[in-house]
């Protein structure tokens, strides 16, 4: 980890909060005001600054302390009492309180493990400087890209950088986006704009909100460097309403920007002009399609239509308009300062650069990570992520969120590179990447998906709105112990045709993690439906409690746990599960000390 590189006096300490939405969620706010309040009440010599988020989601709240010299230690799982010892102890008497800490800016730390075999490109800044200002940012080199490409490339030297780079669309579709730039460029018409997709909705995606948070600068130079390119004039942040941090901080970003000059008329003092506003999404999931946001942006409802004409050539009123995510951007200002040939050394053949990956679900270190491509699901999961959480044996991934598929363990060596993850049947998606172990149920892990996705469909496509609500039926029936021989025929059946017949990208992914499930874990589901069992003993309909007498101590701890009195029995002796009462519902289980419970 970088020291934080920003105008200070450093003869001083430097304590930094991360206050990104994972932080603020975990007490970073406490921490913040606890310490401010007592370097202003004892008037201690001591800096205070916050940052965003540093990847390490499953340590926050994360304080760092930078003394006299540069060294960097960065602690975690900080309360508002911890913070005040550290304070005391390192900030002011040069004592590492070594219990806590869990990385120094040598690289050593109990989480080195955590950063090893990452490579930071889009989130070089993240926990690294204050999101909320601008000289922040334009300490570590913000805007010199900008600068370079106003000041000493055309907009096709630029285009024919990032086209060498091997960039591709971070959003999930992977469209070169050097080519993507150039037929904006090359379509007559004007005035032409630039729109950032920042509508992530993924279920365990939070990528886009952690960069916007963390680095909303590196977004805007993204963009201002496109719009450059292109030719466009005016762009759009299409963002969901339920990101208000992120929100908050692209306005004061964007307010910064203009007050220095480096957005609206005459940018750097060249004949560039470019304008930003910020377009707050209402949550609908088929708004990450671009047609259906950019009829969102235009004030109808949100719902795709039919290409072509492509938005390179029709798009916001009907005028050429480029649509990039947000990683896709915040790679661009790197790019155009490092060269193509730096970006292009990460990676495969075709999938260039680095990816970055929200690590979510049953894993010990979850959170955010940027790794190079042709890295393995292997070394995100185990060598980054810790391996699970639970100590159960690892099963499967889900990636590409609710539009991906669930690759199994014995896929865990497939590379991070968009033609290999999308042989397995499933896609590379925006970033989504959520691990579960030997007690997930697969079957009811399509299910979940798939609900989703019917319930974002527009309704547009009747083989999306229909088939997906067909094919949930069938998946109910089955989790419910109802399931009938012919079912998974018919699921792959259905899959297949809303897959070929919808409209846009969510209806032609939505069948992805039932058909994934079904290639990968047919045996779930033939137990489901032939056996009325679930292996993994989630599906209520299909399992059973009980009580093993010999290793039940009679201890009584899991009687208020049941709050419908399923459990009685007297102390000391074995305690009896009343089936007719069980909800079913696992507490006693979680609860027992002695793995007396057992779930059939």
């Amino acid at each position: 980890m970088e020291t934080l590189s920003e105008s200070r006096d450093g003869s001083l300490p430097l304590l930094t909060v991360g206050f990104s939405s994972c932080g603020i969620a975990a007490g970073a706010r406490d921490v913040y005001d606890a310490l401010k309040k007592q370097i202003e009440k004892d008037d201690i010599p001591a800096q205070l600054k916050i940052t965003g988020c540093a990847g390490m989601c499953y340590r926050e709240v994360l304080l760092d302390v930078e003394t006299p010299g540069g060294r960097r230690v960065t602690y975690g799982d900080v309360s508002p009492e911890k913070a005040l010892r550290i304070l005391e102890e390192h900030a002011l008497n040069g004592k590492e309180v070594e219990d806590w800490a869990v990385l120094t800016s040598e690289g050593t730390g109990s989480e080195s493990d955590f950063f090893t075999k990452q490579r930071r490109i889009v989130l070089r800044n993240c926990g690294r400087i204050d999101p909320e200002s601008i000289d922040s940012c334009l300490a570590v080199d913000g805007y010199r890209a900008l600068e370079k490409a106003l000041r000493e490339m055309s907009p096709d030297e630029v285009i024919e950088t990032v086209t060498a780079s091997g960039l591709r669309g971070r959003g999930g579709a992977g469209f070169p986006t050097g080519k993507k730039w150039r037929l904006v460029r090359q379509v007559t018409g004007e005035p032409k704009y630039f729109i950032c997709n920042a509508d992530e909705g993924d279920p365990g995606a939070f990528m886009d909100r952690s960069v916007l948070e963390s680095d909303p600068h590196s977004v805007l130079e993204g963009m201002l460097i496109g719009a450059y390119a292109t030719g466009a004039g005016a762009g759009y942040i299409y963002c969901r309403a339920e990101y208000p941090l992120a929100i908050r901080r692209l306005k004061t970003a964007i307010l910064e920007a203009g007050k220095r000059g480096l957005l609206g008329k005459n940018i750097l003092g060249t004949d560039f002009s470019f304008d930003i506003k910020i377009k707050e999404g209402a949550g609908a999931f088929v708004c990450g399609e671009e047609t259906a946001l950019i009829a969102s942006i235009e004030g109808r409802r949100g719902m795709p239509r039919l290409r072509p004409p492509y938005p390179a050539a029709s798009g916001l009123w009907g005028k050429p308009t480029n649509i990039n995510n947000v990683e896709t951007l915040a790679n661009i200002p790197w790019i155009i300062l490092h060269g193509a040939e730096q970006f292009a050394a990460s990676g495969t053949e075709g999938s260039k650069g680095t990816k970055v990956f929200a690590l979510a679900g049953k894993i010990r270190r979850g959170g955010l990570v940027e790794v190079p491509m042709g890295i393995t699901i292997r070394e995100i999961v185990f060598d980054i992520g810790g391996g699970t959480n639970s100590g159960k044996p690892f099963k499967a991934v889900q990636i590409g969120g609710p539009s991906g598929g669930c690759l199994p363990a014995s896929l865990a060596d497939t590379r991070v590179d968009y033609e290999e993850v999308t042989g397995t049947g499933a896609i590379m998606g925006s970033g989504g990447l959520v691990v579960m172990d030997e007690s997930t149920c697969m079957v009811d892990i399509a299910r979940f998906f798939l609900d989703f996705t019917r319930r974002e469909s527009c309704g547009k496509c009747t083989f999306c709105r229909i088939g997906t609500m067909r094919m949930l039926e069938i998946l109910n029936r089955i989790t419910e112990g109802e399931g009938r021989e012919g079912d998974i025929e018919l699921l792959e059946e259905l899959g297949r045709r809303v897959g070929k017949t919808s409209l846009c990208g969510l209806g032609q992914t939505a069948p992805n993690p039932v058909l994934t499930t079904i290639h990968y874990f047919r045996e779930e589901y033939e137990a489901h439906i032939r056996d009325k069992r679930c292996p993994a003993g989630k599906c209520k309909a299909l399992i059973t409690y009980s009580i093993d007498a010999e290793r039940c101590k009679g201890c009584g701890a899991c009687l208020p746990s049941c709050s419908l009195g399923a459990i009685s029995g007297e102390i000391k002796k074995p305690f009896l599960i009343d089936l007719k009462k069980c909800a079913r519902c696992g507490i006693c289980m979680e609860t027992c000390k002695f793995a007396a419970i057992q779930v059939k």
